[in-house]
């Protein structure tokens, strides 16, 4: 009741208590809105930074594999990525690996990128992954197995990166339509040439689509095209020095297979219950790829297709299988001969965390016809850990 009878008949102590609880309020005000202001500036994207280690122990290294027999080092990386003023953002990836006992490393990565171009253009310039096929643009120890289908091991180098140019151009529909084409040096695409080298080796053209077809159900397909202007170099096994030149391009890691033209096909279909794909995942993958004009001599072609299925049954756990095949036609003794193989791949993944995964393959290869090696059995214990951040994968 005191305080109420102050409040009916404020004086001018009241007057002043009131000015100064105004004031209080206004200082507070204006913390709020400068607290804001900092909040909002903290928001603004920044730099990130973070690396990827793979380790791998394999029992049998497999025909045309990526992996060798025993402990070895994988795909490994260090990325920093952010932006570069209002419209750009910017991308650099050192990575490391061994190869035959040997560590190597460089830069896989190192591009710009248009951030608010007109018209749903965006532009890439620098070394980046081609965005043909599916798994391509993926770094490899994302991948659902310990090694890559047959396809991307003999056609592509495993991981087509490239020094080069790239556009896009995403249309304004309701599904994701997005037609791009690059301009690139194709050295990873063939490494000894006939002739002299064009600055501009090979161009893409790709187009991808995909929707979700409700909550729980999306795809996504995709149409590729490259044109190599590098014609490979015709082996001849008499040759003197041939072996040196062999050991030279194999350790390049060009892709193994090469023609003029490459075609490619790939289709991606993925189930969640409500789209929490956290818990429970279906992805089933498909991938066909196409070399002709493979020499002006040679009037026949190499294919190859991959198809696979990764169930998550929980957070945790996964289970996968993938089978691929290959037909190519293979120099020996200065002429083309039939080359085939199959393979077989069986995978079990524990992941106790987003950034963590153990996996377990069991592989198998067959049909071997003109293939040095192949593997009837193979077991790989791969380990990957991640830590700080690392640019999210596309679908």
């Amino acid at each position: 009741m005191k305080s109420s009878r102050k409040f009916e008949q404020p004086g001018l102590g009241q007057q002043a208590v009131g000015m100064r609880h105004g004031l209080r309020c206004a200082g507070a005000g204006l913390s709020l809105v400068l607290s804001a202001g900092l909040v909002q500036a903290q928001s603004q994207p920044a730099w990130q930074f973070g690396g990827v280690l793979d380790v791998a122990q394999t029992s049998h290294a497999l025909s045309q594999g990526g992996r060798d027999q025993g402990l070895q080092l994988g795909h490994s990386d260090l990325t920093a990525s952010g932006p570069l003023g209002a419209n750009l953002k910017a991308q650099v990836t050192a990575s490391a690996a061994t190869h035959e006992g040997r560590l190597e490393s460089g830069f896989e990565e190192a591009w710009l990128e248009t951030t608010r171009m007109p018209g749903g253009l965006q532009m890439r310039v620098g070394r980046f992954a081609s965005q043909i096929g599916y798994l391509n643009q993926q770094h490899l120890h994302a991948d659902d197995f310990v090694e890559r289908p047959l396809l991307y091991r003999t056609m592509l180098g495993q991981h087509w990166n490239d020094d080069g140019l790239r556009l896009n151009w995403t249309a304004p529909t309701p599904f994701y339509l997005m037609l791009g084409v690059e301009a690139m040096r194709g050295k990873g695409l063939v490494n000894a040439i006939e002739g002299s080298s064009p600055r501009v080796g090979a161009t893409t053209l790709v187009l991808k689509t995909g929707a979700d077809l409700d909550r729980s159900h999306s795809w996504q397909a995709g149409l590729s095209q490259v044109r190599n202007r590098r014609q490979a170099l015709l082996e001849l096994e008499h040759e003197e020095g041939h072996e040196e030149h062999a050991h030279e391009q194999a350790h390049a890691h060009g892709a193994a297979l090469s023609g003029r033209k490459i075609s490619m096909v790939d289709l991606t279909w993925k189930w969640a219950p409500q789209g929490n794909a956290k818990q429970q995942q279906l992805r089933l993958g498909m991938e066909a790829a196409r070399i002709t004009q493979i020499h002006p001599s040679e009037g026949g072609q190499h294919s190859a297709r991959a198809v696979s299925a990764v169930w998550r049954w929980t957070s945790q756990w996964e289970v996968g299988a993938r089978m691929d095949w290959l037909r190519a036609r293979l120099v020996h003794e200065g002429a083309f001969e039939s080359g085939k193989l199959a393979e077989r791949a069986l995978m079990l993944a524990y992941k106790p965390s987003h950034m963590q995964t153990v996996r377990l393959q069991y592989s198998t290869q067959g049909q071997a016809q003109g293939f040095d090696n192949p593997t009837r059995r193979a077991l790989q214990l791969q380990y990957v850990l991640g830590f700080g951040a690392h640019p999210a994968h596309a679908f």
